[in-house]
This record gives C-alpha cells, structure tokens and sequence, in this order.
C-alpha cells in the first residue's frame, strides 16, 4: 500500500479545533489520523464512549467534528454505533439513502477495556461493518487518574498509590488486541503515533475499508497521567515500540503479522524512566520490580513472535 505522508498531512481537518483536549493529548492525535484514513466524498458517524475524549469535544448542542456525532454512555459505545450501522443498512435496501457512510467510534480504555467491554464484544461477534478505536492511555485519566485494566504493572495512580504498603498496581495489563483477535473478526491493529504516521494511517485505512468488523488499539500517551514534558509524547512512543512494550501488529482475517522488529530491543527501563508514575521503580531496592516488569514484556514479545512467524 503506498503512503504520501504530504496528501495524507493536507486532508481536511474533521476534527475541527478549539476544543478542550490537552496540549499534547495522545487521543486527540489519535482521533485526527484516523479520521485522516476516511476516502474523500465517503461521509462518517462518529461514535464516542464517555471519556477524556467526549467531555472535551462535545458540549450540547455543539460538537467538534465534521461528521455526524453520537455521544454514548460509557458502556455502550459498541452497541449503539452496531444499531446505526444496521439502521443504514434498511435504508440502503430501501433506496432511502444513497450516499456512503462509514462508522467509526471511539473509547478510552476505561470504557473499552473495563465498562464498555460487554458491548465491544457483542459487535464484534456480530460482525457489524464498523471500527471501534481504543485510545488507550493506560488509566481513567478524565476522572483523576485511576487504575484500569489498561495500566501497567506498577504504575502509579490514584486508586493504586505508591506508598510504604503499595508498589503501585499489581496486575498486568489486560491484552485486549489479542482478546478482540479471538473473536475472528476480519481485522485488528495496534498501533501509536509514531515518526509520519505511516503505521497508524494505513492501518486506519484497512480498518475503515475491510468490510465486516474492526478493532484498532492505540498506545495514546497521557502527559498528566504518565507525568512526562508534554513536548515528549513522540519519543515516550517510539520508546513504547523499541522496548517491544507496545509492538505494532494486526491480525489480518486471522494471519498475525509482526509489522516492526527493533533491531536492538531496549530495556523496558528506558520507556518508564521518562514517566512520573514509574519513579518509584528506580529507587534502591526496586531493581527486582523492574526484573519482573523486563520479564513480563519479554514474555508477551515471545509469544507474539511465535504467533506471526507461525502464520
């Protein structure tokens, strides 16, 4: 697939600005390549789960986007955009619309991972032609910062403080691509804001253009929930990449495909050490959490290895 990252760069914005988003929001860059990916002439609905997201470019009767907007509630954003998705089909079959509509939504990881998990499922089983993005910042960053299972292992939040009792979260975070790969649904990516988007635009571009369902992840980093220089989010990415901490890789009608291989995989330290929710880790007489962070990313790097060079 050829890519030209000047015509990609010169699409019209449909994410208009002077919403409230961050300075240096990962999901607000999300949002904008993806919405890159959609043809010209091609009209879109936009989905979007209660979040960061919603609250900050929706403000009744107002909206940010160009397109035609759904504000759901947290759980249900895959639900309600699978029931406009079938509303357009009965109306295509009785010739009552002729323009081409493309349905995309999007979620945090709260409301993708966690709450709204019941009703992702649900349409991707179904198979409704639709894309259900993830921007996924690793926390409930739009109510103060707390854990879901999106978090890493040991990060610091506020339901899951670091302290003389407490290490930060103890669990590992939930591996929702693959779970979503398991459902058999024609495609699904993850991704993150990287160099000239290239990964993320073409992968956005198959989700949107594969009939039947899709699902993209994206590694959206949080300046305030991760605590790093809000000027740094490309560097906090591509360290995420080349630590293999958040590989990029899709699933295509069921082939794994590995589509970047560092060629000198970093410590997983060089990727937390730039972030205020991992300072804990650094202290003497951590050294063995950081093993244990090290062995699990080299754990699920190993098994994603394995998956791709199997198909």
């Amino acid at each position: 697939m050829s890519y030209n990252f000047k015509a990609e760069m010169n699409k019209p914005e449909r994410l208009a600005p002077g919403h409230r988003m961050c300075a240096g929001c990962g999901g607000t860059i999300t949002v904008r390549a993806v919405l890159r990916a959609l043809h010209e002439g091609d009209k879109a609905v936009i989905g979007n789960a209660t979040g960061c997201l919603e609250v900050s470019t929706f403000m009744y009767p107002y909206t940010a986007y160009e397109d035609s907007y759904i504000h759901n509630a947290f759980e249900n954003a895959g639900a309600t955009m699978s029931g406009v998705e079938t509303a357009y089909n009965i109306l295509k079959i009785k010739g009552k619309i002729d323009d081409t509509y493309k349905f995309i939504t999007f979620g945090g990881d709260g409301g993708t991972y966690d709450i709204g998990f019941q009703s992702l499922s649900g349409a991707m089983e179904r198979n409704h032609d639709m894309v259900y993005v993830c921007y996924d910042n690793g926390a409930y960053m739009n109510t103060g910062i707390q854990r879901s299972s999106a978090t890493p292992m040991y990060a610091d939040t506020t339901t899951t403080p670091v302290g003389k009792q407490s290490d930060g979260k103890m669990q590992n975070r939930k591996d929702l691509a693959s779970i979503i790969a398991a459902h058999d649904v024609p495609y699904v990516a993850q991704s993150t804001l990287l160099g000239n988007f290239k990964d993320l635009h073409q992968k956005a571009e198959k989700a949107i253009y594969t009939p039947g369902a899709a699902f993209l992840n994206v590694m959206a980093p949080c300046p305030r929930g991760w605590k790093y220089p809000t000027e740094d989010i490309m560097e906090i990415c591509k360290l995420g990449v080349e630590t293999c901490y958040w590989p990029l890789f899709e699933v295509d009608h069921g082939k794994w495909i590995l589509n970047y291989e560092p060629k000198k995989k970093l410590p997983i330290e060089d990727f937390l050490r730039p972030q205020g929710r991992f300072r804990h880790l650094f202290k003497k007489g951590n050294e063995h959490l950081l093993e244990q962070f090290q062995a699990e990313v080299d754990r699920r790097w190993e098994d994603l290895k394995f998956r791709c060079s199997r198909d």
